[in-house]
């Protein structure tokens, strides 16, 4: 199996898309659709790379980046976040939170891979 990768996205098409893409690149995929159990997940499961929605219930992808990147088991994880903002201060915030990268939503597949690629090969 090939490396693993968590999902947090709430909206359920584009974890759908999402899901399908990677697995069909050879990716072991779990997801959540809310903040708390995707927390859960990834400290049970120890992926090698976290895709988070920002916007979730439960717990906000911000809150969840945040708790993963100041422990330090996950200090080298990569996660990159998705988002729909186009916003700067979102972009910042996300840097200082440790966010490893973002992808704009809507995103194309190929796009998706690439950035995946891009962190764990």
């Amino acid at each position: 199996m090939g490396k693993k990768i968590l999902i947090v996205d709430d909206e359920p098409d584009i974890l759908k898309v999402a899901v399908y893409r990677l697995k069909k690149a050879g990716y072991e995929v779990i997801s959540a659709e809310d903040g708390g159990t995707g927390l859960n997940l990834a400290f049970k499961e120890k992926p090698d790379l976290i895709l988070l929605d920002l916007r979730l219930p439960v717990m906000d992808g911000f809150d969840v980046c945040q708790q993963l990147k100041s422990n330090p088991e996950f200090k080298n994880i990569p996660v990159i976040l998705f988002t729909a903002s186009s916003d700067k201060a979102v972009e910042e915030k996300a840097k200082e939170i440790g966010a490893d990268g973002h992808l704009m939503k809507p995103f194309e597949p190929q796009a998706l891979l690439e950035i995946v690629k891009r962190f764990i090969g």
